[in-house]
């Protein structure tokens, strides 16, 4: 009976550890939508309009243009990128595209999604989907994972017939994460994260005004960059370490007997 008492406050202790880290892998809330979230886009990776995780970013521009968005994305994340762009009422055949890129610049590929369509002629509108893979906190120099840090959107019209080549468009833009907890974790973690400027900002010693003009970046995740090194992996870890002390403890109750054998000799 004892025993089967320690068991069962083993699950209920499973059960409230598992559910912070459920909680973890679920989509992230939207944030309000207020007067924050950007109405234009730039057209480089220098220019590139900020925007935060759940923010929709609109622009207005022409068929042929090249739109270029900004976002910060952390460790463990899974982001998802959407892109709506409407048409005018007259228009040839036209196909858009969206790409992500890391701090990088290194373009990053979609697990899914409809990352380029061809709007018919009289479409009024096309949506592109972009689901990159989840960030890691760390990875070989020669991989091209996903790390922490700004990523950015380049939405543009490909192979556009010259008659429509400056035709007005309007777009939007709005990016979603998935956390992904500690199925994504690895043992290590960049020193700085992937932002424009971030090594001017955490040199030492560099007042220069011309030097701080360099720092392109100001977005960041809404509670920091992450450490690295923390994930709910080390809950489930702990909660392994105590299920098998209560297994090893649980497996010599039932087969130590009844206590001591008894000091009678045999015959006697």
């Amino acid at each position: 009976m004892r025993f089967i008492r320690v068991l069962s406050a083993a699950v209920v202790l499973l059960g409230l550890a598992a559910a912070p880290a459920a909680a973890d892998s679920s989509p992230s809330a939207s944030p309000s939508q207020d007067g924050d979230a950007p109405t234009t886009a730039g057209t480089s990776f220098r220019t590139a309009t900020e925007f935060e995780q759940g923010q929709v970013a609109t622009a207005n521009g022409a068929a042929g243009d090249y739109l270029y968005w900004s976002f910060p994305a952390d460790a463990g994340q899974r982001p998802t990128v959407k892109a709506t762009v409407k048409l005018p009422e007259t228009h040839a055949a036209q196909t858009w595209r969206v790409d992500v890129y890391d701090g990088l610049r290194r373009r990053q590929a979609c697990q899914w999604g409809a990352q380029a369509r061809t709007a018919d002629a009289g479409t009024s509108s096309v949506e592109l989907a972009c689901v990159l893979r989840t960030v890691r906190a760390w990875t070989e120099p020669w991989a091209n994972d996903p790390l922490p840090g700004t990523y950015y959107v380049r939405l543009t019209a490909v192979n556009v017939p010259t008659s429509d080549l400056g035709v007005p468009v309007s777009t939007e833009v709005r990016v979603d994460s998935k956390d992904i907890g500690g199925a994504a974790a690895v043992d290590g973690s960049l020193a700085e994260p992937l932002v424009p400027g971030i090594a001017v900002t955490s040199g030492a010693g560099r007042d220069d005004e011309d030097e701080k003009s360099a720092v392109l970046s100001a977005i960041e995740p809404e509670d920091g960059w992450s450490s690295g090194w923390w994930s709910d992996r080390w809950v489930w870890s702990g909660i392994g370490a105590v299920l098998a002390a209560l297994a090893g403890i649980g497996g010599y109750a039932l087969t130590r007997g009844s206590g001591r054998p008894s000091r009678v000799p045999p015959g006697a």
